[in-house]
C-alpha cells in the first residue's frame, strides 16, 4: 500500500526529485564550464552561472507552489490560461525583442512566451480532452477542434519564428489527444496533414530550409555537414570514454556556436566523455519513467493525461536536442531541459515538475469525473490510464 500524508494525500514522488535534482545540478556545471571565459572577459567569470541560479531559484520556488497546489484547479483555469498566451504570443509579434531576426523573447532577451506556450498548450489539451469523454472518436468533436485551436498557437510561434518551440507544443499537445483516445484513423489523417503543413513551413523560412537540407546531406556525406552540427560531432568524438575532465574542453572556446545553450550536450561530451552523455541520456530515461508511472497512478483522467502531457514535453524537447547534437535529426536550436542556459527554459521545465509533483501527491476525489474508474483493491495500488484516456487498475 502507498504511503500516504495527512489529509489522505500521498508522498511525493522522490525518485523524481532527485533525477532532477542531478540534473540541474549538472547543468550548472556545464553552464558554468562553457561560460566562464565569457563571464570573466565582461570582469566576473561566475556572471552566467550565477544568472542560471538565479532562474533556478524561481523555478524551485515556482514548482513547489505548484506542488503544493491541487492540480485540478489548472483544469479549471484552462480556458482563461490559453486565451492569455494567444494574446501574448500575438503582442510579441508587435513588441517584443528583434535578436537574430527573430521577435521570441521580452525584456531584452530574459523572458520566452514560446516557452509558456509550450506548458499551457499541455495543460489545455488535457482538460480539453478530459472533458469530452467518448466524443474524442468523432472527427467533428474530436481532431478537427483539436487540430484549429493547436494549430492557431503553433502558427503565432512559428511566426516569431521559433520552430522548435513549436513542434514540441505540438507533438505534446498530439501525445495527449491520441492518449485520451483517439482512433488510429485520426492519427493517420493527422500525421499526413501535419506533416505537409510542417514540411510548407520549412519550405517558407530559409533558415529551415537551409537545416533540413544540410541535414540529409550530411545523411549522405557527414563531411559536408553544416559547420554547426559538425562541430559538435567533432567535440563528442574528443571526448572519447572519459571525456577531456571537467573544464578541459576546448570546443566551447569558439570552436562549439552555442555551446552553452543548443549544443552544451556536446561540450559535456568533450568533457566527461561517453559515460557523461549516458549519465545524461539515463537521468531522462528515469524522468521518464517516473513522468508516466506518475499518469498512470493518478487519480482521474485529467490528472493522467496531464502527466502524460508534461512527462511527453520535457523528453521530447530531450530528444530533439540530443537528436540534434548528434546529427540523428536536423538542427533545430532547441535547449536541453535542466541543462542549457536559458531562464524562461529552466523556470518553465521546472513548472511542469511541480505539476507532475503535485499529481503525485494527488488523493482521490469523492466523486470520479467522468470517463474515469478505478480500480480500488488494495493490492493494486493506484490508477492506470489506458488508450481510451480511461483509468484503470494499475
Amino acid at each position: 500500500m502507498e504511503k500516504r500524508r495527512g489529509h489522505g494525500r500521498r508522498e511525493p514522488d522522490y525518485v523524481l526529485i532527485l533525477v532532477v535534482a542531478a540534473l540541474v545540478l549538472l547543468g550548472l556545471l556545464m553552464v558554468y564550464s562553457t561560460t566562464f571565459d565569457w563571464g570573466y572577459a565582461e570582469g566576473n567569470p561566475f556572471r552566467f552561472v550565477e544568472r542560471q541560479a538565479m532562474w533556478l531559484a524561481l523555478g524551485i520556488g515556482l514548482a513547489v507552489v505548484l506542488a503544493r497546489t491541487d492540480y485540478t484547479i489548472w483544469q479549471r483555469w484552462a480556458v482563461p490560461m490559453l486565451a492569455l498566451t494567444l494574446v501574448v504570443l500575438a503582442l510579441l509579434l508587435v513588441v517584443g525583442d528583434l535578436l537574430l531576426g527573430a521577435r521570441r523573447a521580452l525584456f531584452h532577451g530574459s523572458v520566452q512566451p514560446g516557452e509558456l506556450a509550450k506548458l499551457v498548450t499541455v495543460i489545455y489539451a488535457a482538460a480539453w480532452v478530459s472533458s469530452k469523454g467518448e466524443q474524442i472518436r468523432d472527427m467533428t468533436y474530436g481532431l478537427i477542434p483539436f487540430a484549429v485551436w493547436i494549430g492557431m498557437v503553433a502558427a503565432l510561434v512559428v511566426a516569431q519564428p521559433d520552430m522548435s518551440a513549436a513542434v514540441i507544443l505540438v507533438l505534446s499537445g498530439s501525445a495527449v489527444f491520441f492518449l485520451a483516445g483517439a482512433d488510429l484513423g485520426q492519427l493517420f489523417v493527422a500525421g499526413v496533414t501535419g506533416s505537409a503543413v510542417f514540411w510548407g513551413v520549412i519550405m517558407l523560412y530559409p533558415y529551415a530550409r537551409e537545416r533540413v537540407l544540410g541535414f540529409i546531406i550530411g545523411l549522405r556525406d557527414p563531411s559536408r555537414l553544416p559547420y554547426q552540427p559538425r562541430q559538435a560531432l567533432y567535440a563528442l568524438g574528443s571526448g572519447g570514454f572519459l571525456g577531456t575532465g571537467l573544464g578541459e574542453g576546448r570546443g566551447k572556446f569558439g570552436y562549439l556556436p552555442m555551446a552553452h545553450n543548443d549544443t552544451i550536450l556536446a561540450a559535456l561530451g568533450e568533457e566527461l566523455g561517453l559515460v557523461g552523455c549516458l549519465v545524461v541520456v539515463g537521468l531522462f530515461v528515469l524522468l521518464a519513467w517516473r513522468g508516466f508511472r506518475i499518469a498512470q497512478r493518478a487519480q482521474d483522467s485529467f490528472g493522467s493525461l496531464l502527466a502524460c502531457g508534461l512527462t511527453s514535453l520535457l523528453i521530447f524537447q530531450a530528444v530533439l536536442n540530443v537528436g540534434a547534437v548528434t546529427s540523428l535529426l536536423p538542427f533545430t536550436g532547441t535547449t536541453l531541459p535542466f541543462i542549457s542556459l536559458g531562464g524562461s527554459s529552466l523556470v518553465m521545465t521546472m513548472a511542469a515538475v511541480g505539476l507532475l509533483i503535485s499529481i503525485s501527491r494527488g488523493r482521490a476525489p469523492r466523486e470520479w469525473r467522468a470517463g474515469a474508474s478505478v480500480d480500488r483493491r488494495r493490492r493494486n495500488g493506484g490508477a492506470r490510464l489506458s488508450r481510451s484516456g480511461r483509468v484503470a487498475g494499475a
